[in-house]
């Protein structure tokens, strides 16, 4: 097998393996709707109550569109010196994080 096919299987298998750590189960839905409770109402007294923004920058899906996940998720975990975000890491755990970077891309609905 050519050098550059090895190179690119042992990408791909590396890859594969990161990707269930960094992307893991979701939380329970008992979790679930303490997240969300969190995120509208922990995240949204500077985000606004809608997410559209506020003291914070808007966390609706168009205005996430593009940004990084893990960027997301170490702002979410430990916050931005020097700026009003605080840190969560005391509260949310990373896996969590991703989660509701997942469901912030997606749009949540109200019903939620």
């Amino acid at each position: 097998m050519p050098a550059r096919k090895r190179a690119s299987l042992a990408l791909a298998a590396l890859i594969a393996l990161a990707a269930p750590a960094a992307y893991a189960d979701a939380p329970s839905q008992t979790r679930q709707a303490e997240l969300l409770y969190r995120l509208r109402q922990d995240c949204g007294s500077c985000h606004g109550y809608t997410l559209k923004g506020g003291l914070g920058p808007s966390l609706l899906p168009t205005a996430l569109k593009g940004k990084d996940d893990d960027t997301l998720v170490h702002v979410i975990l430990y916050g931005m010196p020097g700026r009003p975000m605080p840190p969560w890491r005391f509260e949310v755990s990373r896996d969590e994080a991703f989660w509701l970077v997942r469901e912030m891309k997606k749009g949540l609905r109200d019903e939620r």
